[in-house]
């Protein structure tokens, strides 16, 4: 139970933003791009990604044929990438915690709202491909049905009306700028999940900024809140990543005192994009040694300001040796904590020492201690990490 002093304010409804928010569109956003700009000898660019975050279709269209200098209108533009979009919507997959958000809030009989800059006909096509998805939301509003897409308040203030609630009573959930914007001007209580990686610091004027669904706590905002917490720790679908043991920094042991047995990221960009920073934990396969228990960050450490995002395990064992180059298997079981930052070294081990603590205690229950004896953790892999 939040303390009162917690409580952020009442809500009655839930207004929610799709790509970026609820399914992971980046990937195949940039997939097309670059596919569809190769072709003309040009060579797709993430800062023009992030330019695009938030946008209606029209103006994300603008942007790359002006940055581009393609020889074609907009509209034809747009008229010849939509089809390549729309056959690939039925890869999409659902960003971390979007599916048990809806489930929870359906559950409780919280109104809810899908308000997105897509067109609604695309719109209902990504939702399609998850089930139960649809009839969850009261109402679906697409960009192409109001006036003005974000940053203008019309969406939210249409959405508002159809639930028929006051603008004041409602929480928007969004991940870019433009949806921010107009969430606050709308008069609605806003929640920044930034889908822009190291940018938390352009969302200050939403009322809470979290690093990914996973960490929403509805009750903030006089909702019910999650009863799926075990021990400090959320249960997940297991997922399984592998391979050799690299160097990283060497400040695991040398300043941390915590040596962890660093992955190379090199075969899982997919992955790193789908799963948010944070402290993760499972069992560890190491080739002729045994299974451990293990905790894991993924992330950049911004103690430390890491350039690229890193898969850091630390094995709960003491080892008496080095295993650099051994082949290591993981079973990622539940998640602990966002990644953030820390005043000081200091206070940075302790937090460690606490995720290692609750990683050590949560696997002895039944619902994780199982998934010691998963194959994946006993199969050797091949040269990308899989079996």
């Amino acid at each position: 139970m939040l303390a009162a002093s917690s409580l952020r304010k009442l809500v009655s409804c839930v207004i929610l933003d799709l790509d970026g928010t609820l399914i992971n569109t980046d990937g195949i956003v940039n997939d097309v791009l670059r596919a569809y700009l190769g072709k003309y000898g040009k060579q797709w660019d993430g800062r023009v990604a992030q330019k695009i975050v938030g946008k209606t279709p029209v103006e994300a269209a603008s942007t790359i044929v002006e940055g581009y200098g393609l020889a074609c209108t907009v509209d034809e533009f747009i008229l010849e990438i939509t089809p390549l979009f729309s056959e690939r919507w039925c890869n999409v997959k659902a960003l971390p915690g979007a599916d048990r958000v809806i489930k929870h809030f359906r559950s409780h009989g919280i109104p809810m709202a899908l308000a997105s800059n897509s067109p609604r006909t695309n719109m209902e096509s990504k939702i399609s491909y998850h089930q139960g998805w649809k009839e969850s939301f009261s109402f679906i509003i697409g960009g192409d049905e109001v006036t003005m897409g974000k940053p203008s308040p019309e969406i939210f203030l249409e959405a508002a009306k159809m639930l028929n609630v006051e603008p004041s009573s409602c929480l928007v959930i969004e991940d870019s700028l433009p949806g921010i914007t107009a969430g606050k001007s709308a008069g609605m209580e806003v929640v920044a999940v930034p889908s822009i990686p190291k940018q938390s610091h352009l969302y200050t004027s939403a009322d809470e900024v979290i690093n990914s669904l996973l960490d929403l706590q509805p009750e903030k905002w006089g909702l019910p809140p999650f009863q799926d917490w075990v021990e400090g720790t959320l249960p997940m679908q297991p997922w399984f990543i592998g391979g050799p043991v690299i160097k990283g920094f060497g400040r695991g042991s040398k300043v941390l005192g915590i040596p962890t047995a660093n992955l190379s990221t090199e075969a899982y960009s997919d992955l790193l994009t789908e799963h948010p920073s944070g402290v993760y934990f499972g069992w560890a396969g190491l080739s002729d040694r045994g299974i451990y228990k293990m905790a894991m960050s993924i992330g950049w450490n911004p103690y430390f300001g890491n350039s690229e995002k890193t898969i850091e395990p630390w094995l709960l064992h003491q080892f008496t040796e080095d295993f650099y180059g051994e082949e290591l298997r993981l079973a990622i079981v539940g998640y602990i904590r966002p990644e953030e930052n820390f005043p000081s070294v200091e206070s940075l081990i302790a937090k460690i020492h606490e995720d290692g603590r609750i990683a050590n205690r949560a696997l002895d229950l039944p619902l994780y201690s199982k998934y010691k004896d998963e194959p994946f953790l006993k199969t050797p892999l091949q040269r990308n990490g899989k079996i």
